[in-house]
């Protein structure tokens, strides 16, 4: 065990990208544990996730940011500054394209976070939806952009997995253990519990609905050591939207409930009595009170 001498590595990564090319899922990956929730609706992270990865030999801390977008509410401000945050005392930067759809605005982002003055590792994500001799293409035109180095992924498949972990831990700095050995991220169980329960909303409901979509935990009591009590409210922005939540006979309520207290039951170990409410907030997400209620730093 090297655990204080000077062959121990550490280092704060983050993890930068436009929306849906799998942050989140390949540093849950990476991880080996669910820390970030994950969709296939843009811009699903809201804020910066923090995960931690320790070895005997080093301890890589993850900043998982939202997609890079322009944003058009406080609330996509909110989410832009997350990433700036991000980037300040960063050891090194792990840029995400989806090797499977690479846009000009894709390489436009790729080229200018190269620039940082760290260690850049790109990665080219979802290679599972791709041929070889198209991964061999991409890395051929991503070449020019002067990462230090290209790691083809696949976060769903986990292969490349390793090689893109030894990268990283190629580039990390001497350092101390910044976090104890079983900690693997820094959000709150009521953080957590709410982005659960956001993440089922994301998974069922209609296009138009996922974007005005909140979660404001209420009340998380743990009434013994076998049962918590969870109350939260779903915020939405519309009437309709409010109908489409709640569903025929509140079906859709019910089984965004269900499948959230399955995963929250796993998380805090316990039976679990997930009470859901769903409120209407017109334009919430450029609502300074709203946003402070549901975890969010309107700044």
């Amino acid at each position: 065990m090297s655990r204080n001498n000077e062959s121990f590595h550490s280092g704060f990564i983050t993890i930068i990208g436009r929306p849906n090319v799998g942050k989140s899922s390949l540093m849950n990956a990476m991880i080996g544990e669910k820390i970030a929730i994950v969709s296939n609706r843009p811009q699903t992270t809201r804020s910066r996730i923090m995960g931690v990865l320790t070895h005997d030999e080093y301890q890589m801390v993850f900043l998982d940011t939202p997609g890079i977008h322009e944003p058009k509410t406080r609330l996509g401000e909110y989410m832009m500054h997350s990433v700036r945050d991000a980037m300040d005392g960063m050891d090194c930067i792990l840029t995400i394209l989806d090797v499977s759809h690479i846009t000009d605005s894709d390489i436009r982002i790729a080229s200018e976070l190269k620039e940082k003055k760290v260690p850049a590792i790109l990665a080219l994500n979802k290679i599972d939806l791709v041929t070889p001799e198209n991964i061999l293409s991409a890395t051929a035109r991503m070449a020019d952009l002067g990462y230090d180095e290209i790691i083809p992924v696949s976060a769903k498949t986990k292969s490349g997995l390793d090689d893109l972990v030894s990268c990283l831990r190629k580039h990390l700095p001497q350092g101390p253990r910044y976090f104890p050995d079983d900690m693997i991220t820094d959000q709150p169980e009521r953080i957590l519990c709410a982005e659960i329960i956001r993440e089922k909303a994301l998974r069922h409901l209609r296009d138009e609905v996922p974007h005005g979509i909140g979660v404001e935990m209420v009340k998380i009591e743990a009434i013994n050591d076998r049962l918590t009590e969870i109350n939260a409210t779903i915020y939405c922005e519309r009437e309709a939207h409010k109908g489409i939540i709640i569903g025929k006979h509140g079906s859709m309520l019910q089984t965004i409930g269900s499948e959230a207290r399955s995963d929250i039951e796993k998380l805090l170990d316990t039976h679990v009595n997930l009470r859901l409410w769903v409120k209407i907030r017109p334009d919430w997400r450029n609502n300074a009170s709203d946003l402070k209620n549901l975890g969010y730093d309107s700044r």
